[in-house]
């Protein structure tokens, strides 16, 4: 009754008025193809990145900046992957999962894709609720249904088209670098120290958890399902067109990830200066005055733009894998359900999200390793194919991430 099957490409059912259709030649600018990676790193400032970078910042001081630095450089690489994959075979990594593995397993992987957005869906309306509890008072459970609503609105710019949802999520981008910006320098961080903290090393389990929670809001599986859709229509012909895509989504990439690691850096050099603060609310009474407003408010813009991007993500994982959608309430009374439990049995909203991220963290393998064989098969890539550098620098990730995930399995259950 409410799920349909999408007849047409994928884009067509995501983005509403049609594909952008891109000229076959350089005379194309790097210009025209900003923007798609600027979506997906949203993704990459959101509650989530909050919680866990304000807590790594006020229990350990400037101990884990390196696992900011690294997951964001582990975030570049895996996005710019993504996006070549749209460009060079017309496919979503979800679309490509489902017509190149045998269905049991794109099955599976479509359910644990489905329980990242989940748990990114939760991340988003919890935090926004919290933000709206510190701003006006609101309940949480209010709040949650308020920053459902005004992702439907942030969420209407995409049906104008591809250039107006892009420019609504940039600009509320723009929003949250000034925020902490100022937070940053309103936190008198001393450089010296700073650039110690880029020394790679843990403080105990805990602080392995925390790291784990970093890497699942910084490498975020939902994100690179959906950069690959974004850029699928940026498809081209011939192979110098096809390069010059490439090479500029490679910037596109930099330019976007580069913003979204800056803020991530400054919400964790920022906290720094609370006294241990275990929570967003404590957070907030430690930094006081005008720096508390400007927490709340960017913990606010970031569950807004955050929860369109990741309702955006569901459609696609969802008609990727499945070729069916359900209608956008549906998802969203049906992704709301989890945070609202939450925030009625009385969890501490911040553990919420940093567990929520952990989640995430061991969801994130599932989405690179299948990348990684499909932009490594020459069949499928052409010569986009990766190169040996890159794909060796891919695996090394995964298996990075795996490494600290297993870490932290056995430093809990030993």
């Amino acid at each position: 009754m409410f799920m349909r099957r999408e007849p047409g490409p994928l884009v067509l059912a995501v983005r509403g008025p049609g594909p952008v259709r891109v000229a076959n030649g350089p005379s194309r600018t790097v210009v025209r193809y900003l923007g798609p990676a600027f979506v997906a790193a949203v993704a990459y400032v959101d509650p989530g990145n909050l919680a866990t970078n304000v807590t790594a910042g006020a229990s350990y001081g400037f101990t884990l900046l390196w696992v900011i630095v690294v997951a964001n450089l582990a975030a570049m690489l895996v996005q710019y992957l993504s996006g070549k994959l749209g460009i060079a075979t017309g496919l979503s990594l979800a679309e490509a999962c489902r017509e190149r593995y045998p269905k049991p397993v794109s099955v599976a992987l479509w359910l644990q894709a489905e329980f990242v957005v989940i748990m990114t869906d939760l991340a988003e309306v919890v935090g926004g609720a919290v933000a709206l509890n510190l701003l006006f008072g609101v309940p949480p459970t209010v709040g949650a249904v308020l920053t459902v609503a005004g992702m439907l609105v942030i969420l209407a710019a995409q049906q104008r088209g591809r250039r107006p949802f892009e420019a609504v999520i940039a600009s509320l981008l723009g929003v949250l670098v000034a925020a902490f910006a100022y937070q940053t320098l309103r936190a008198g961080v001393s450089p010296a120290e700073a650039v110690g903290g880029l020394v790679p090393r843990f403080a105990g389990t805990d602080s392995v958890l925390l790291s784990v929670g970093i890497v699942g809001a910084t490498v975020m599986p939902h994100a690179i399902y959906l950069h690959s859709a974004l850029t699928q229509s940026l498809r081209a012909r011939g192979s110098r067109a096809r390069k010059v895509a490439v090479r500029a989504t490679l910037v596109d990439v930099v330019l976007a990830l580069a913003i979204a690691g800056s803020v991530n850096v400054a919400i964790l050099l920022g906290a720094t200066s609370l006294s241990s603060a275990s929570s967003l609310e404590e957070a907030y009474a430690g930094y006081g005055g005008a720096t508390a407003a400007v927490f709340a408010t960017a913990l606010l813009v970031s569950s807004l733009a955050a929860s369109a991007v990741g309702v955006y993500s569901g459609q696609v994982v969802m008609q990727g894998f499945i070729r069916r959608s359900i209608p956008l309430w549906l998802r969203r009374s049906v992704s709301v359900l989890p945070a609202l439990v939450i925030l009625l049995l009385g969890v501490d909203p911040t553990s919420a999200l940093v567990l929520s991220q952990v989640a995430l963290s061991f969801g994130v393998p599932f989405a690179i390793f299948p990348l990684l064989g499909f932009t490594g098969d020459r069949r499928l890539m052409g010569d986009l194919v990766n190169r040996r550098a890159t794909r060796y620098a891919g695996y090394a990730v995964g298996g990075l991430i795996v490494g600290l995930n297993a870490y932290l399995v056995s430093a809990v259950l030993l």
